[in-house]
């Protein structure tokens, strides 16, 4: 006798495979939500503002007067350049390379010497003049399109979406988050607690150039000795403690329109092993800066000057995109 086959499957098995649908097509949609939420966050470009041209700012009262190296002649109206130095009346430039240690434990740094008749000769720029995350270009394209003489990479603030943002004496952004520095228009620099001191505040006290990365180095003469655990914010490459050895860029200054920058490579044993946060701050004060911040390092680290970058981030010759730089530009 012949058992009849059932026309249709076991309605349990109908309801499994069901169930089993929803969670893949469930676990799919999660997976594109986490992928499309990673990549707006760190990916894809956010512009919050289009940059205004840079205002003038009047010359302030006890201006420093460029201090001319040793090894250049400045005559009234002319200027001065050769390979590591540029002087003309209202700026002078001086870029000294310093290598120190053997073997691995050799660390090479650039330091340039800058002073300024104005603080006005101190700009910052973005790429394309364009604010806002995850919108990246070198510090040498930026600086070249900027008609740069000198510069620097800024805290990439593109990187995060807080921090107070001053640039050339405009509000970009303020979202207070941590311990900034702040450049005013009598040349000097001061440091602030973003959650204390308002945006309003700064701009009233003349602040042109305000920078959100950290952490402080050197404080009224003070050298900073504690970074245990110091993190810029919790983002992929910053989340861990930045105090150890890495390449670092950092602002210092001796005294007002008179600034250190010291760009440190690293990461590349038997060339430059990077500097720790604390040998850092020993490297301004030694230099006699009376205030220095720490500002993005890693591969952003860069300094560039008269058309060519001077250092050699992480021992490749290849820059990083960054979303700022801090520049030096005479008319």
């Amino acid at each position: 006798m012949t058992v009849p086959q059932p026309t249709s499957r076991d309605p349990r098995h109908r309801t499994f495979g069901k169930r089993a649908l929803v969670l893949v097509l469930a676990a799919v949609l999660a997976l594109g939500g986490i992928l499309f939420a990673l990549a707006d966050r760190y990916l894809i470009p956010h512009v919050e503002a289009v940059a205004l041209p840079a205002t003038p700012t009047a010359p302030a009262s006890g201006d420093a007067t460029p201090a001319v190296p040793a090894d250049a002649t400045d005559t009234s109206g002319t200027v001065v350049s050769t390979a590591t130095d540029y002087v003309s009346d209202d700026l002078a430039i001086h870029i000294a390379k310093v290598v120190t240690g053997t073997g691995n434990a050799t660390v090479t740094y650039y330091v340039a010497d800058v002073t300024v008749s104005d603080v006005s000769l101190l700009l910052s720029a973005f790429p394309n003049d364009t604010f806002g995350r995850n919108i990246t270009a070198d510090t040498s394209v930026v600086a070249a399109a900027h008609d740069a003489l000198f510069a620097i990479n800024g805290d990439y603030f593109g990187f995060r979406a807080d921090g107070v943002e001053i640039r050339n004496g405009v509000l970009y952004r303020d979202e207070p988050a941590r311990v900034g520095a702040a450049i005013y228009a009598d040349g000097t620099m001061d440091f602030y607690d973003e959650t204390r001191v308002s945006a309003a505040t700064l701009l009233a006290d003349g602040a042109l150039q305000t920078l959100s990365f950290g952490p402080v180095l050197v404080d009224d003469g003070v050298v900073q000795t504690d970074f245990t655990g110091y993190r810029v914010d919790t983002n992929m490459g910053n989340a861990s403690s930045i105090a150890g050895s890495n390449p670092r860029t950092g602002i210092g200054m001796i005294s007002a329109n008179h600034y250190v920058f010291v760009v440190v490579d690293g990461r590349s044993p038997g060339y430059s092993a990077g500097l720790t946060l604390a040998k850092f701050a020993q490297v301004f004060r030694d230099l006699g800066c009376t205030q220095a911040y720490n500002l993005d390092g890693g591969g952003s680290s860069t300094m560039y000057f008269q058309g060519a970058v001077v250092n050699d981030p992480l021992g490749r010759g290849q820059e990083r995109g960054v979303s700022d730089i801090l520049y030096i530009k005479e008319e």
